[in-house]
């Protein structure tokens, strides 16, 4: 199945559960990705104490071929740059949309 994922917050706790989501969709031959929309564009630099795992997480995202894009706008507006994905756009926020049989929002 392919899982639309938006993520707009930047909530340790949501980001780390959406991690967990999507590494368990992946490790049940799901094809998954992430875009990263308002606060969630910040999630690199996300940091708890209580969800020291989360930057694993996404490692492990990473590595089993997630993908992961990010609002360019949103950065823009932060004045951020993000290291870990594509900047993009909201026409490729549409086509994840379109081409996905469910689409999960965090945040």
């Amino acid at each position: 199945m392919k899982i639309g994922i938006i993520l707009n917050t930047n909530d340790a706790e949501t980001c780390w559960n959406c991690f967990r989501f999507c590494n368990e969709a992946l490790k049940n031959n799901h094809f998954i990705k992430v875009f990263l929309l308002g606060k969630g564009v910040e999630l690199e630099n996300v940091k708890d104490d209580k969800f020291p795992l989360l930057e694993g997480s996404i490692k492990k995202f990473i590595k089993n071929n997630g993908i992961i894009l990010a609002c360019g706008v949103c950065l823009k507006i932060r004045e951020k740059e993000i290291g870990i994905c594509l900047v993009s756009a909201m026409e490729d926020m549409l086509k994840i949309v379109e081409e996905s049989d469910k689409v999960v929002t965090f945040g």
